[in-house]
Protein backbone atom coordinates (compact mmCIF):
# COMPACT_ATOMS: atom_id res chain seq x y z
CA UNK A 1 0.00 0.00 0.00
CA UNK A 2 1.35 3.41 -0.95
CA UNK A 3 2.22 5.55 2.08
CA UNK A 4 1.93 8.90 0.31
CA UNK A 5 0.33 10.04 -2.89
CA UNK A 6 2.83 10.29 -5.72
CA UNK A 7 2.45 13.29 -8.03
CA UNK A 8 3.83 11.55 -11.11
CA UNK A 9 1.37 8.69 -10.66
CA UNK A 10 -1.62 9.91 -8.62
CA UNK A 11 -1.45 13.46 -9.93
CA UNK A 12 -1.17 12.60 -13.62
CA UNK A 13 -4.85 13.39 -14.23
CA UNK A 14 -5.38 15.75 -11.27
CA UNK A 15 -8.06 18.41 -11.80
CA UNK A 16 -6.60 21.79 -12.90
CA UNK A 17 -3.14 20.19 -13.00
CA UNK A 18 -1.69 22.96 -15.16
CA UNK A 19 -2.22 25.37 -12.24
CA UNK A 20 -0.28 23.17 -9.82
CA UNK A 21 3.12 23.92 -8.35
CA UNK A 22 5.12 22.89 -5.27
CA UNK A 23 6.31 25.60 -2.90
CA UNK A 24 8.32 25.45 0.34
CA UNK A 25 6.93 27.86 2.95
CA UNK A 26 6.14 27.85 6.67
CA UNK A 27 7.65 24.42 7.23
CA UNK A 28 5.47 22.77 4.58
CA UNK A 29 6.22 21.62 1.04
CA UNK A 30 2.89 22.76 -0.39
CA UNK A 31 1.03 21.44 -3.36
CA UNK A 32 -0.80 24.60 -4.39
CA UNK A 33 -2.76 25.67 -7.43
CA UNK A 34 -2.48 29.28 -8.58
CA UNK A 35 -4.63 30.58 -11.41
CA UNK A 36 -6.11 33.75 -12.87
CA UNK A 37 -5.51 37.43 -12.29
CA UNK A 38 -7.13 40.16 -10.26
CA UNK A 39 -7.75 40.46 -6.51
CA UNK A 40 -6.15 37.67 -4.50
CA UNK A 41 -8.54 34.97 -3.29
CA UNK A 42 -7.50 32.21 -0.87
CA UNK A 43 -9.52 29.03 -1.43
CA UNK A 44 -9.35 26.44 1.40
CA UNK A 45 -10.84 22.95 1.35
CA UNK A 46 -12.10 21.02 4.38
CA UNK A 47 -10.82 18.09 6.43
CA UNK A 48 -10.17 14.95 4.39
CA UNK A 49 -10.45 16.72 1.03
CA UNK A 50 -7.90 18.42 -1.26
CA UNK A 51 -7.68 20.84 -4.17
CA UNK A 52 -9.69 18.36 -6.22
CA UNK A 53 -12.87 19.54 -4.49
CA UNK A 54 -12.51 22.91 -6.29
CA UNK A 55 -12.39 21.13 -9.65
CA UNK A 56 -15.23 23.20 -11.16
CA UNK A 57 -15.03 26.22 -8.84
CA UNK A 58 -11.42 27.26 -9.43
CA UNK A 59 -11.80 27.91 -13.20
CA UNK A 60 -14.87 30.07 -12.55
CA UNK A 61 -13.34 32.16 -9.76
CA UNK A 62 -10.00 32.55 -11.54
CA UNK A 63 -11.76 34.44 -14.33
CA UNK A 64 -11.94 37.40 -11.92
CA UNK A 65 -9.35 36.64 -9.22
CA UNK A 66 -5.84 35.43 -8.59
CA UNK A 67 -6.86 32.21 -6.89
CA UNK A 68 -4.54 30.40 -4.47
CA UNK A 69 -5.85 26.91 -3.62
CA UNK A 70 -3.49 24.70 -1.56
CA UNK A 71 -3.74 21.16 -0.31
CA UNK A 72 -3.84 21.74 3.45
CA UNK A 73 -0.94 20.28 5.47
CA UNK A 74 -1.17 16.50 5.66
CA UNK A 75 -3.73 16.40 2.87
CA UNK A 76 -3.43 15.39 -0.76
CA UNK A 77 0.09 16.12 -1.98
CA UNK A 78 1.10 18.42 0.93
CA UNK A 79 2.92 16.36 3.60
CA UNK A 80 2.19 16.67 7.31
CA UNK A 81 4.55 19.09 9.11
CA UNK A 82 6.01 18.64 12.55
CA UNK A 83 5.50 20.70 15.69
CA UNK A 84 2.14 22.42 15.98
CA UNK A 85 1.76 22.61 12.20
CA UNK A 86 -1.53 20.65 12.26
CA UNK A 87 -3.20 22.89 14.84
CA UNK A 88 -5.59 25.62 13.77
CA UNK A 89 -3.21 28.48 14.66
CA UNK A 90 -0.29 26.53 13.17
CA UNK A 91 -2.09 26.06 9.85
CA UNK A 92 -3.08 29.72 9.86
CA UNK A 93 0.55 30.80 10.25
CA UNK A 94 1.89 28.42 7.61
CA UNK A 95 -0.76 29.56 5.12
CA UNK A 96 0.26 33.16 5.73
CA UNK A 97 3.84 32.13 4.94
CA UNK A 98 2.66 30.47 1.72
CA UNK A 99 0.91 33.66 0.62
CA UNK A 100 4.11 35.57 1.34
CA UNK A 101 6.17 33.14 -0.72
CA UNK A 102 3.71 33.54 -3.61
CA UNK A 103 3.59 37.35 -3.20
CA UNK A 104 -0.21 37.21 -3.16
CA UNK A 105 -2.33 39.35 -0.85
CA UNK A 106 -5.52 37.53 0.11
CA UNK A 107 -8.11 40.28 -0.34
CA UNK A 108 -10.88 37.68 -0.27
CA UNK A 109 -11.30 34.21 1.18
CA UNK A 110 -13.54 31.23 0.53
CA UNK A 111 -13.40 28.22 2.84
CA UNK A 112 -15.33 24.97 2.90
CA UNK A 113 -16.09 23.36 6.27
CA UNK A 114 -12.82 23.48 8.28
CA UNK A 115 -11.36 25.79 5.64
CA UNK A 116 -13.77 28.51 6.77
CA UNK A 117 -12.52 28.15 10.34
CA UNK A 118 -8.92 28.54 9.18
CA UNK A 119 -9.72 31.71 7.22
CA UNK A 120 -11.49 33.18 10.25
CA UNK A 121 -8.52 32.32 12.48
CA UNK A 122 -6.16 34.00 10.01
CA UNK A 123 -8.30 37.17 9.97
CA UNK A 124 -8.72 37.28 13.75
CA UNK A 125 -4.96 36.88 14.21
CA UNK A 126 -4.27 39.61 11.60
CA UNK A 127 -2.36 37.21 9.38
CA UNK A 128 -4.54 38.35 6.48
CA UNK A 129 -6.81 41.38 6.05
CA UNK A 130 -9.55 40.24 3.68
CA UNK A 131 -12.39 42.47 2.58
CA UNK A 132 -14.73 39.52 3.10
CA UNK A 133 -14.90 35.78 3.81
CA UNK A 134 -17.32 33.21 2.41
CA UNK A 135 -17.96 30.14 4.55
CA UNK A 136 -19.34 27.13 2.67
CA UNK A 137 -20.98 24.91 5.29
CA UNK A 138 -18.37 26.15 7.74
CA UNK A 139 -17.31 24.07 10.77
CA UNK A 140 -16.99 26.57 13.63
CA UNK A 141 -18.93 25.13 16.55
CA UNK A 142 -17.13 22.99 19.19
CA UNK A 143 -18.39 19.49 19.90
CA UNK A 144 -20.69 19.25 22.92
CA UNK A 145 -21.98 16.52 25.20
CA UNK A 146 -20.85 12.97 24.37
CA UNK A 147 -19.14 14.17 21.18
CA UNK A 148 -16.37 15.77 23.27
CA UNK A 149 -14.73 12.32 23.28
CA UNK A 150 -14.08 12.81 19.55
CA UNK A 151 -10.92 14.88 19.95
CA UNK A 152 -9.23 12.53 22.48
CA UNK A 153 -10.16 9.57 20.28
CA UNK A 154 -8.73 11.33 17.23
CA UNK A 155 -5.55 12.04 19.21
CA UNK A 156 -5.25 8.35 20.02
CA UNK A 157 -5.86 7.27 16.42
CA UNK A 158 -3.46 9.87 15.05
CA UNK A 159 -0.69 8.63 17.34
CA UNK A 160 -0.23 5.43 15.33
CA UNK A 161 0.01 4.80 11.62
CA UNK A 162 -1.88 1.54 12.14
CA UNK A 163 -5.24 3.33 12.35
CA UNK A 164 -4.53 5.21 9.15
CA UNK A 165 -3.50 2.01 7.38
CA UNK A 166 -6.65 0.22 8.51
CA UNK A 167 -8.84 3.08 7.35
CA UNK A 168 -7.03 3.29 4.03
CA UNK A 169 -7.36 -0.47 3.48
CA UNK A 170 -11.11 -0.29 4.11
CA UNK A 171 -11.33 2.48 1.55
CA UNK A 172 -10.45 -0.07 -1.11
CA UNK A 173 -14.14 -0.95 -0.94
CA UNK A 174 -15.95 1.70 -3.04
CA UNK A 175 -19.11 1.02 -1.05
CA UNK A 176 -17.44 2.25 2.14
CA UNK A 177 -16.43 5.53 0.50
CA UNK A 178 -19.90 5.88 -1.03
CA UNK A 179 -21.52 5.53 2.39
CA UNK A 180 -19.37 8.36 3.76
CA UNK A 181 -20.08 10.60 0.78
CA UNK A 182 -23.81 9.86 0.95
CA UNK A 183 -23.82 10.83 4.63
CA UNK A 184 -22.86 14.40 3.65
CA UNK A 185 -26.26 14.92 2.06
CA UNK A 186 -24.61 15.64 -1.29
CA UNK A 187 -24.79 13.85 -4.61
CA UNK A 188 -21.52 14.19 -6.51
CA UNK A 189 -20.47 12.78 -9.86
CA UNK A 190 -18.42 9.65 -10.44
CA UNK A 191 -15.18 11.52 -11.11
CA UNK A 192 -15.32 13.39 -7.81
CA UNK A 193 -16.14 10.19 -5.94
CA UNK A 194 -13.20 8.41 -7.58
CA UNK A 195 -10.85 11.20 -6.48
CA UNK A 196 -12.03 10.87 -2.87
CA UNK A 197 -11.41 7.13 -3.13
CA UNK A 198 -7.88 7.82 -4.35
CA UNK A 199 -7.22 10.12 -1.42
CA UNK A 200 -8.46 7.85 1.34
CA UNK A 201 -6.54 4.87 0.01
CA UNK A 202 -3.39 6.76 1.03
CA UNK A 203 -2.46 6.14 4.71
CA UNK A 204 -0.57 9.45 4.75
CA UNK A 205 -3.67 11.39 3.69
CA UNK A 206 -5.85 9.60 6.26
CA UNK A 207 -3.23 10.20 8.95
CA UNK A 208 -3.18 13.90 8.02
CA UNK A 209 -6.94 14.20 8.39
CA UNK A 210 -6.82 12.42 11.76
CA UNK A 211 -3.94 14.61 12.97
CA UNK A 212 -5.85 17.73 11.94
CA UNK A 213 -8.94 16.67 13.92
CA UNK A 214 -6.81 15.71 16.90
CA UNK A 215 -4.92 19.01 16.97
CA UNK A 216 -7.75 21.49 16.60
CA UNK A 217 -9.24 23.60 19.40
CA UNK A 218 -12.58 24.97 18.19
CA UNK A 219 -13.39 26.22 21.69
CA UNK A 220 -10.71 28.90 21.30
CA UNK A 221 -12.02 29.92 17.87
CA UNK A 222 -15.61 30.08 19.17
CA UNK A 223 -14.45 32.29 22.03
CA UNK A 224 -12.61 34.61 19.63
CA UNK A 225 -15.26 34.84 16.89
CA UNK A 226 -16.67 38.18 18.16
CA UNK A 227 -13.27 39.67 17.24
CA UNK A 228 -13.82 38.83 13.56
CA UNK A 229 -14.38 42.26 12.04
CA UNK A 230 -14.77 41.49 8.33
CA UNK A 231 -18.00 40.68 6.44
CA UNK A 232 -18.77 36.96 6.66
CA UNK A 233 -21.22 35.19 4.36
CA UNK A 234 -22.33 31.85 5.78
CA UNK A 235 -23.58 29.70 2.90
CA UNK A 236 -25.49 26.70 4.27
CA UNK A 237 -26.75 23.76 2.25
CA UNK A 238 -30.21 22.78 3.45
CA UNK A 239 -29.38 19.05 3.18
CA UNK A 240 -25.98 19.19 4.89
CA UNK A 241 -25.57 15.96 6.84
CA UNK A 242 -22.11 16.82 8.21
CA UNK A 243 -22.51 20.33 9.68
CA UNK A 244 -26.03 21.23 10.75
CA UNK A 245 -27.32 24.21 8.71
CA UNK A 246 -28.51 25.73 12.00
CA UNK A 247 -24.87 26.28 12.98
CA UNK A 248 -24.68 29.08 10.41
CA UNK A 249 -27.31 31.02 12.38
CA UNK A 250 -25.36 30.56 15.61
CA UNK A 251 -22.17 31.85 13.99
CA UNK A 252 -23.95 34.81 12.35
CA UNK A 253 -25.30 35.82 15.75
CA UNK A 254 -21.81 35.71 17.23
CA UNK A 255 -20.02 37.95 14.71
CA UNK A 256 -20.67 41.60 13.94
CA UNK A 257 -20.84 41.37 10.14
CA UNK A 258 -22.28 37.92 9.49
CA UNK A 259 -25.25 36.89 7.40
CA UNK A 260 -26.64 33.55 6.25
CA UNK A 261 -27.61 32.39 2.77
CA UNK A 262 -29.25 28.98 2.42
CA UNK A 263 -28.97 26.86 -0.70
CA UNK A 264 -31.96 24.55 -0.91
CA UNK A 265 -31.45 20.94 -1.94
CA UNK A 266 -27.67 20.94 -1.49
CA UNK A 267 -25.54 19.09 1.06
CA UNK A 268 -22.13 19.50 2.67
CA UNK A 269 -20.32 19.30 -0.69
CA UNK A 270 -22.53 21.99 -2.23
CA UNK A 271 -19.66 23.47 -4.25
CA UNK A 272 -19.11 20.10 -5.93
CA UNK A 273 -22.82 19.47 -6.53
CA UNK A 274 -23.66 22.88 -7.96
CA UNK A 275 -20.59 25.04 -8.67
CA UNK A 276 -22.69 27.53 -10.62
CA UNK A 277 -25.01 28.26 -7.69
CA UNK A 278 -22.16 28.47 -5.21
CA UNK A 279 -20.04 30.74 -7.44
CA UNK A 280 -23.05 32.98 -8.04
CA UNK A 281 -23.41 33.42 -4.27
CA UNK A 282 -19.69 34.13 -3.93
CA UNK A 283 -19.66 36.66 -6.77
CA UNK A 284 -22.75 38.46 -5.46
CA UNK A 285 -21.26 38.74 -1.98
CA UNK A 286 -17.90 40.08 -3.11
CA UNK A 287 -19.55 42.58 -5.46
CA UNK A 288 -21.35 44.01 -2.42
CA UNK A 289 -18.37 43.87 -0.06
CA UNK A 290 -16.37 47.07 0.44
Amino acid sequence: MSERLDWSRDGADWPNRTASRFVEAGGVRWHVQVAGSGPGLLLLHGTGASTHSWRDVLPRLSARHTVVAPDLPGHGFSPKPGGDGMSLPGMARSLAALLGALSVRAERGVGHSAGAAILSRMAIDRLVSPLGIVSLNGAFVPFTGPFRVFSPMAKFLASTSLAARIAASRAKDPRAVKRVLDSTGSTIDAQSAALYERLVRSPAHVAGALAMMASWDLDALWRDLPRLDVPLLLVAGSRDGTVSPSQADRVAARVRLGRVERLSGLGHLAHEESPDRVCAAIDAFFSLSP
